[in-house]
């Protein structure tokens, strides 16, 4: 299998590499282009949040309490704790009738930086609703309230909720649920352990799928995009470089996943030492070389030039000089 690699520079010499590997894989399950391990089996981590919000649709909740593509969005999301972000997680909790306490998550750093210095420098005291996945618990006890399932523990394997959103990660992936890992998540929910190639396969699916209900998700992901990251994270500018046409979701642990329905290929990607700064860099660089491949369909490669900052960055000394920098170094390798 080829080699697709993070490469971080200082001056002329590599001083650190980041392996990657990837699974690019059409709507029927074959898979066209890979690097390293497209078989590795990791934790989709957040890159699930699409497949764990579809039940809010399916189950009648967004029609009961009224929930906009806005709230919906944020139930996919891994936002920055911007002020747009928490305004609207307390609107979407009040439209429920749902109190802070009941979220299970618990306070993080920001994940948008300029937040994050904001906090430090106003000693801000955060609480769950800071989480960046305050949304999807949102939403989870959203479905649990709907089916009059007990709000308490539906973070929980076993829990009706935990168990309904099973069902759907089975459907999406073909993975048998005995077969899928199940531990506990960084926000205290169930997280699931699979190949990249199911991962790639679910993207794909989702992308070119015409269930009503996964029409609505993707409409919200791509109308509101600036709700499903933040200020300048990748996912919100590679949805906005790109309206309607890609979908993209980082998860933790170096996890990013993708959808490009017009080619009707989903992309799995892991950096195996799990450093964050490294895949969106190995994201862009397989999206590059599959769209490179066959430049006449879907999104057009051009457009990646505006999230230059995104693919390659410089590595800086902490006056601010530029000594090195942050690359993609290798190729995927393609089949058929």
């Amino acid at each position: 299998m080829d080699s697709l690699r993070i490469e971080v520079t200082r001056g002329s010499l590599v001083e650190s590499v980041h392996r990657v590997s990837a699974a690019v894989v059409d709507a029927k399950g074959r898979l066209v282009a890979a690097a390293g391990n497209p078989d590795l089996v990791t934790f989709w981590r957040s890159a699930a949040k699409p497949f764990q919000a579809l039940p809010l649709l399916q189950d009648g909740a967004v029609e009961r309490f009224g929930l906009t593509s806005e709230e919906l969005a944020l139930a996919c999301a891994s936002h920055s704790s911007e002020p747009f972000h928490l305004e609207l997680v307390e609107r979407f909790m009040a439209k429920v009738g749902i109190d802070e306490s009941l979220l299970a998550c618990g306070p993080h750093p920001p994940l948008g930086a300029e937040v994050a210095r904001d906090v430090a420098r106003r000693g801000t005291i955060m609480t769950a609703r800071w989480s960046n996945c305050s949304g999807k618990h949102t939403g989870l006890l959203t479905l649990a309230k709907h089916h009059g399932w007990p709000l308490t523990g539906y973070e929980r394997a076993g829990h009706p909720v935990q168990e309904r959103i099973l069902q759907e990660v089975t459907r999406w992936t073909s993975v048998p649920t005995t077969d899928l890992i199940q531990a506990v998540d960084g926000c205290t929910t169930v997280c699931f352990g699979l190949p990249l190639v199911a991962m790639a396969l679910a993207y794909a699916r989702f992308g070119v799928s015409d269930e009503p209900e996964a029409r609505r998700i993707w409409s919200a992901m791509t109308d509101h995009p600036e709700l499903i990251a933040g200020t300048g994270r990748l996912c919100t500018d590679l949805m906005r470089i790109w309206p309607g046409e890609v979908v993209a979701k980082i998860g933790a642990e170096g996890v990013y996943c993708a959808a490009i329905p017009g080619r009707r290929l989903g992309i799995a990607v892991k950096v195996e030492d799990g450093d964050l700064r490294s895949v969106g860099v190995g994201l862009l660089a397989v999206i590059r070389q599959v769209i490179a491949r066959e430049p006449a369909a879907g999104p057009s490669l051009e457009a990646l030039s505006g999230l230059a900052d995104h693919a390659e960055f410089p590595v800086r000394t902490t006056r601010g000089a530029t000594v090195g920098q942050t690359r993609a170094a290798g190729r995927l390798e393609f089949f058929g």
